[in-house]
């Protein structure tokens, strides 16, 4: 049965099904990734069950090529709700357990995944499965992590990928990629989070005994812009936008790249999206700029110039207007990596903490 990407369910018991995960099978992945990532969002589902309102939970099916009479074709291999049709919001592409030079590549694959990107269903990838999602040329001018050891294999094979290996996890909202062979937890988590809500994910990693993701959650709402309302010019103008959000992006520019009248797009643009395109493009460089503050130690001049202000005074007041807070003040409460380089600096008299190589 091929998966359509619309709105959510409710199942039998009544539950409100928030999304699809499907999860990918192919040859040489990391089947322990798959099987964990159920564990995941079977330990959420249970707890948003009883604690969420209303009841929700996130369906899990798994996917894979299958060898027919009329060629291949991909079918679902498992599912726990199959009584309900197919409805992907998020397909998850597990690590390989060979390095990508032994990957062989599967047009099959391929064509699904670019099948069910038109359709609005947010792609993710773990470890050395990037390669599997790079395929489909949807990372082409989008920042993408994967394992350090293949980085610079990645950027070779696909040079308009921004590889960028120092982040265990890069949300761009409509594609999301994880660094190491078991990032896939931090993944994981990270859409129990956009799914169920942060007190779903942090009551799950207690449970599963993991960090939360390396990316801290704030205390405001997160930018969550809607991806699967049926309108593919408007979804191409937004995949546009986040992919350059750094570039000038006035109405009519934008109109004019989706071949409409300003007032027509105007208009579409706000029924797909329920925001204006100025109001769009406002929240997700605010989105950005927050990532950046909370992941860096860059300058907030330089943040704001890479999320398209170069007026830094009217970035500061923009996103205080959308925060409550100023950049300074957002990185004290939520950075990471000032936090890092604090513990870096700590006297070398203090007990060290040993880490093996990085397997996240």
């Amino acid at each position: 049965m091929s998966p359509s990407a619309t709105g959510p369910h409710v199942d039998e018991t009544g539950a409100r099904v928030v999304g699809e995960v499907g999860l990918l099978e192919y040859d040489d992945c990391q089947v322990s990734a798959i099987h964990g990532l159920r564990d995941i969002f079977r330990v959420a589902s249970e707890y948003a069950v009883e604690s969420a309102d209303p009841p929700s939970v996130i369906r899990v099916s798994t996917w894979a090529v299958s060898i027919t009479d009329d060629g291949p074709v991909m079918v679902c291999t498992s599912d726990t709700h199959p009584e309900l049709p197919h409805r992907l919001s998020h397909v998850i592409i597990p690590p390989s357990l060979v390095v990508p030079e032994l990957m062989t590549s599967v047009s099959e694959l391929t064509d699904w995944l670019v099948g069910l990107r038109s359709e609005g269903t947010t792609l993710c990838a773990v470890c050395a499965g990037v390669f599997v999602l790079a395929e489909t040329r949807l990372l082409d001018s989008r920042d993408a992590t994967t394992h350090w050891a293949f980085a610079e294999e990645l950027a070779r094979r696909h040079p308009k990928v921004r590889v960028d290996a120092s982040r265990m996890v890069i949300d761009d909202i409509d594609i999301v990629t994880a660094a190491g062979i078991l990032a896939w937890v931090d993944l994981g988590l990270t859409l129990v989070d956009r799914m169920l809500g942060p007190s779903v994910m942090l009551h799950t990693a207690r449970f599963v005994l993991a960090d939360p993701p390396r990316r801290r959650q704030s205390l405001y709402q997160e930018f969550t812009p809607r991806l699967q309302h049926g309108d593919p010019d408007i979804r191409e103008v937004q995949t546009r936008l986040h992919a350059c959000l750094h570039e000038p992006h006035s109405v009519e520019h934008l109109a004019q790249t989706a071949a409409m009248h300003p007032r027509t797009f105007q208009r579409r643009f706000k029924e797909a999206t329920g925001l204006t395109a100025t109001e769009y493009i406002q929240a997700a460089r605010i989105a950005k700029a927050r990532e950046s503050l909370e992941l860096t130690n860059e300058p907030v001049a330089q943040i704001s110039r890479s999320v398209g202000y170069l007026d830094v005074s009217n970035f500061r007041r923009l996103f205080q207007r959308a925060t409550g807070v100023t950049p300074s003040e957002y990185r004290s409460r939520f950075g990471i990596a000032a936090r890092v380089s604090h513990q870096e600096d700590l006297p070398t008299g203090q007990p060290a903490r040993i880490r093996s190589t990085p397997s996240r």
